[in-house]
């Protein structure tokens, strides 16, 4: 395994580090203007800019790729995003930490291409299973690792900023010391949303709402653990547990749909989700607060990649690269309105009414999906593709997916 991560280590460590000092910003900006008396819908519109800068970048920021190539833009992405992430610390107002976001989501996602196509070039077929997986841990920890950071402004407000900078910025010695050779970027090919729609409407609409859910939560989860009286190294703790319990549970629930119909997984998901929510909306305390996060994470996480695997089932092999591309735009674009229906729902019936506004978009999908499960017969068994762990950052990352080129199909 360590001989195959070899050729792509640095990539690996840089985006370990990059996440680890860019992962943990949006908690800690939502807590300082919750702490500054901004409205909510405020805080859920500067949210809502980061995943629309994340969108916008995963459409726009590959020509900046194609143009002066992997190591120059991974360089100016990153340096763009330091100096945004000092900016925090010297003003602090919320329109212009809207515009701030906007910038860090193309940034980020400009970032995500350069590692994502790179560790694409450096992929074997028998080695690309391998390398997405460690591709996945190291995003996910670092993110995870990063939430730490949250109470070290405790004494000196401008410290998690500072640090997240300094992070941000160490991001960029692996890719320019590296002497691996930087890939060309080509033009990603797009399936038709209609053609996608035809093929697999649960998997297309899974993804949308997924990105509804996870885009809320990640934009207003801080203002929901701080509105139910939680301390900062508390918050920390929560995120913490549910990005962790994310990675923890898409493997086993991703093995159990490979051996039954994928739609009843997809559904037992989404129920779950629907009942983990309103507990949480309950505002449990103690380990229980964190027993519940976890087992949200896991599930909630594990839907993107259920809903991916679920359209493959029913795709051409060729149409499937194409096809995870604009599921993922999808998922960017159910996230760039997640924080505003998530704070909304806040405005109007406390914290818990995150969770609950999770809770009515599950519950949408649930009855979508049993509506699906019953027009259409399933894909037989063996004709379904084996799951993928898979991203939720840009269309690049499917070309990682090492099931994406081959495999039989079945349509409704």
């Amino acid at each position: 395994m360590l001989a195959t991560l070899a050729p792509v280590r640095s990539l690996l460590l840089a985006i370990f580090v990059m996440m680890a000092g860019s992962g943990f910003l949006s908690t800690l900006i939502g807590l300082r203007l919750e702490r500054a008396g901004s409205d909510t819908l405020l805080i859920g519109l500067v949210a809502t800019a980061y995943f629309g800068g994340l969108t916008l970048g995963a459409l726009r920021a590959g020509s900046i790729v194609r143009r002066v190539g992997h190591i120059r833009a991974f360089a100016a992405f990153v340096a763009l995003l330091s100096a945004s992430t000092l900016t925090y610390a010297l003003v602090q107002h919320p329109l212009l930490w809207a515009l701030l976001r906007l910038v860090d989501g193309v940034c980020v996602a400009g970032m995500f291409i350069c590692v994502e196509s790179w560790l694409n070039d450096r992929a074997e077929p028998e080695t690309r299973g391998g390398i997405l997986a460690a591709y996945m841990v190291a995003l996910y920890s670092g993110q995870a690792i990063g939430q730490l950071f949250l109470s070290t402004g405790a004494a000196t407000p401008a410290v998690p900023f500072q640090i997240a900078s300094i992070l941000i910025s160490l991001a960029i010695l692996p890719v320019c010391l590296t002497r691996s050779t930087a890939p060309t970027l080509g033009e990603a090919d797009n399936l038709p949303l209609v053609r996608l729609f035809a093929a697999s409407p649960l998997g297309l609409a899974g993804a949308a709402i997924t990105g509804l859910i996870l885009g809320a939560f990640y934009g207003m989860a801080a203002i929901y653990a701080r509105g139910i009286g939680l301390g900062l190294g508390a918050i920390a703790t929560f995120m913490m547990t549910v990005i962790l319990g994310g990675v923890a549970l898409q493997w086993p629930l991703g093995r159990l749909s490979d051996r039954y119909d994928r739609r009843r997984v997809i559904i037992a998901c989404f129920a779950l989700v629907l009942a983990v929510s309103v507990a949480l909306a309950a505002a449990p305390g103690g380990g229980l607060l964190l027993l519940f996060g976890a087992a949200f994470g896991g599930l909630s996480f594990a839907l993107y990649p259920l809903c991916v695997a679920h359209a493959n089932d029913r795709l051409l092999p060729a149409e499937r690269v194409s096809a995870s591309g604009q599921l993922v735009l999808l998922y960017s674009a159910g996230a760039a309105l997640g924080p505003l229906g998530g704070a909304a729902a806040m405005n109007w019936m406390g914290p818990g009414g995150l969770f609950l506004f999770i809770a009515a978009c599950a519950a949408a999908m649930l009855g979508f999906s049993l509506w699906r499960l019953a027009a259409t017969a399933p894909v037989p068994g063996p004709a379904q593709q084996d799951f993928q762990m898979l991203p939720r950052t840009t269309p690049v990352a499917a070309l990682l997916d090492p099931s994406g080129p081959e495999a039989a199909t079945v349509k409704d």
